[in-house]
C-alpha cells in the first residue's frame, strides 16, 4: 500500500518565547515492513535542523531557536510503501525463558507502565499458561482490550495514569498500548511501544480509528518470529495500513515532538494529520521519476 503522510503540529504563545529546545520523531522507519520513498520536514521560524539516531534506533531531528518568536510551525510530509507480513508461527510459553536479559528493559516497569498491580484479575482476562502458545495469547489480549475500552479522543491526556484508564474504561490509542504493555510484560513477554500512523480507509473491510492523529501500538517479541506488531485499539495484528516511526519502553521515549522553552507564557498547540492513500505514477519515460497521487488531488 502507498501511503502519503502530512503532519502539522502548531504552536501559538500569548508572549513572546525564546530558547527553544525540540526534538522531532516524525520520519517513518525503512525496514522490512515498509519502504521510505520521501520525506521532507519544514520549520517555521527556519532553523537548522540535525539529527542523530537514539538508543532503540529511531530517527531523531532536533533543533534550537535562540531569538524571540510568537509562534513555532513545523510540517512533516512522506510517501511511504508498506507490505504485508507473513503470519506469526505458534510459539510455546517455555521459548520465553532466555529471553529476560537479552529484552530487559521491554519486561521492566517504567513509570508509565508500572508492574505494581495484578493488570490481568483488574481486566478480568487470563495469565499466559506455561504451556500457552504465545502469539495466540497476544492476539486474544489485542482483542480483549478492544473490546473492554471505548475509543474516546477527550477522554484523556498524555499525563493520564494506567490506572485512570483502567478504572475510566476509555481512552486512546496511547492508552490502549500501555495497557497491553503492562498485560504482555507480566506474562513475561517483550513488548514495546511503537508509535506512527494508521490509515483508515473507507473502503476497507473494518473500520480503523487513530487515524486523526499520531497513532500507537505494541510490537511483541515472539521467538521464532521476531518483533510483531499488534494494535490493541482496533483489536488487531499491525498491517499494511500501518506506518512505523519508532519504538520505545513507553509514549516518554517516543514522543512526536517535544521541547523545551523560555518565556510564552500559555501555549496553544493544534495538531493535524493527514493519512491518504496515494497512487505512484511514472513521469516521462527519459526521466524515470516518480510522481505520487492521492485521491483528494485526482
Amino acid at each position: 500500500m502507498h501511503l502519503r503522510i502530512v503532519h502539522v503540529t502548531r504552536y501559538r504563545y500569548e508572549e513572546n518565547a525564546w530558547d527553544s529546545f525540540n526534538e522531532l520523531r516524525l520520519r517513518p522507519a525503512d525496514d522490512f515492513r515498509q519502504t521510505l520513498h520521501a520525506f521532507e520536514l519544514s520549520v517555521r521560524p527556519r532553523a537548522e535542523l540535525r539529527s542523530h539516531r537514539d538508543r532503540h534506533d529511531t530517527l531523531v531531528h532536533h533543533f534550537h531557536l535562540p531569538h524571540e518568536h510568537r509562534a513555532l510551525h513545523v510540517m512533516a510530509s512522506a510517501l511511504v510503501e508498506t507490505y504485508a507480513v507473513p503470519y506469526p508461527l505458534a510459539v510455546g510459553a517455555h521459548a520465553l525463558a532466555g529471553l529476560r536479559h537479552r529484552w530487559f528493559e521491554f519486561l521492566a516497569p517504567t513509570a508509565r507502565v508500572p508492574l505494581d498491580r495484578d493488570w490481568h484479575a483488574l481486566l478480568g482476562l487470563a495469565r499466559l499458561l506455561p504451556h500457552g502458545d504465545v502469539f495466540a495469547h497476544v492476539e486474544s489480549l489485542t482483542a480483549a482490550l478492544q473490546s473492554r475500552f471505548s475509543y474516546a479522543p477527550e477522554a484523556t491526556t498524555v499525563e493520564t495514569p494506567l490506572a485512570h484508564f483502567v478504572a475510566s474504561g476509555s481512552g486512546v490509542c496511547q492508552d490502549y498500548a500501555h495497557a497491553m504493555l503492562a498485560l504482555c510484560r507480566l506474562d513475561g513477554i517483550p513488548a514495546r511501544y511503537v508509535s506512527g500512523y494508521v490509515h483508515a480507509h473507507p473502503s476497507a473491510e473494518r473500520d480503523l480509528v487513530g487515524s486523526e492523529g499520531s497513532h500507537a501500538w505494541v510490537e511483541a517479541f515472539l521467538p521464532g518470529n521476531g518483533w510483531v506488531g499488534f494494535d490493541p485499539t482496533n483489536g488487531c495484528r499491525v498491517g499494511e495500513a500501518h506506518v512505523k516511526i519508532g519504538v520505545g519502553r513507553d509514549y516518554d521515549d517516543v514522543p512526536p515532538v517535544r521541547g523545551l522553552r523560555r518565556g510564552g507564557g500559555d501555549g496553544q498547540l493544534e495538531v493535524e494529520v493527514r493519512v491518504r492513500h496515494a497512487t505512484p505514477q511514472h513521469d516521462a519515460p527519459e526521466t524515470g521519476a516518480l510522481a505520487w497521487t492521492t485521491a483528494d488531488e485526482r
